[in-house]
């Protein structure tokens, strides 16, 4: 027979989760309490005075046509950074899980790039793809390809959604190899003896299996790539030229910090922070009905 166990009350429950409540509060929920106070605010140029203006931060920046232009721009280069270093990563793990000679070292250098600051992987594609020192611009002009991310929208553009790409692999290819881990050896063993060749059983036994970690990295690597991407944007193009590559939250440190639009800056944060948040809700509740756990 089996007895119930009762627990009396205790206050260590509370001291073992009061640092993270802390870090939280610190951290998180006061600045973005901060954000939505200064959203509704006016301050001089001088920072003397601040009117209250109620909603007119976010009518003017809903009135600008070139907020929706970075708002599109933002989705288009968080739509490539996610499914190119998801991709990457996915094939990357796919090499990593087979028992081959150096499998430990191969995976260690795969996950090394992870351990790099923002900042110091954008400064590193900045230099390999500089017009005049990098030498991968310079392979680039032997070929007879005009390359100058300083003018070219479109180049910037890529090098920055490659940069921030190669930075996320590491963790996406950490997560990958270890669902495929997971995956019980005895059905890929069964395909293998049925005759499916390695592309059909990774393709109907192995990625279906992955819908779970497929579907958590989906989430993180967009929100990666609308907030944890300002490091490597300001690294390497500073949001230009004229602009290409300025995402929502660079545009949010452009208008604060450099701008000192405050009240402006900082409603575009709270958008910002709205943005991210029904994006998540929304691939919580419908397309988790979609992974075959």
């Amino acid at each position: 027979m089996l007895k119930r166990v009762h627990f009396g009350p205790s206050v260590l429950p509370y001291l073992l989760v009061a640092p993270q409540i802390l870090v939280t509060l610190v951290f998180f929920i006061w600045p973005a309490s901060q954000a939505l106070y200064q959203s509704v605010l006016i301050q001089d140029a001088f920072g003397f005075e601040t009117k209250f203006v109620w909603l007119e931060n976010f009518e003017a920046l809903f009135a600008d046509p070139s907020y929706f232009d970075t708002f599109k721009r933002t989705l288009l280069f968080s739509s490539l950074v996610a499914f190119l270093s998801m991709s990457l990563a996915l094939g990357l793990a796919a090499m990593a899980d087979r028992v081959i000679k150096g499998t430990t070292a191969y995976r260690t250098l795969l996950i090394w790039p992870y351990a790099v600051a923002p900042v110091v992987a954008g400064a590193l594609w900045m230099f390999m793809f500089d017009p005049t020192l990098g030498i991968v611009a310079y392979m680039l002009h032997g070929l007879g390809y005009d390359w100058n991310f300083r003018l070219h929208g479109g180049q910037a553009m890529a090098l920055v959604v490659f940069a921030a790409s190669w930075k996320q692999i590491s963790y996406n290819f950490l997560f990958f190899l270890a669902g495929m881990h997971a995956i019980p050896r005895s059905l890929i063993e069964a395909a293998a003896i049925d005759g499916a060749g390695p592309a059909r059983r990774f393709w109907t036994i192995i990625f279906p299996l992955l819908s779970p970690t497929t579907f958590f990295l989906l989430v993180v690597n967009i929100v990666y790539a609308f907030f944890d991407t300002f490091g490597i944007i300001h690294a390497v193009t500073k949001g230009g030229p004229a602009k290409a590559t300025e995402i929502l939250v660079y545009k949010v440190f452009n208008d604060g910090f450099v701008g000192l639009d405050l009240g402006g800056s900082a409603a575009q944060s709270v958008i910002l922070m709205a943005i991210v948040i029904a994006l998540t809700v929304i691939q919580f509740r419908y397309i988790e009905k979609k992974v075959a756990y």
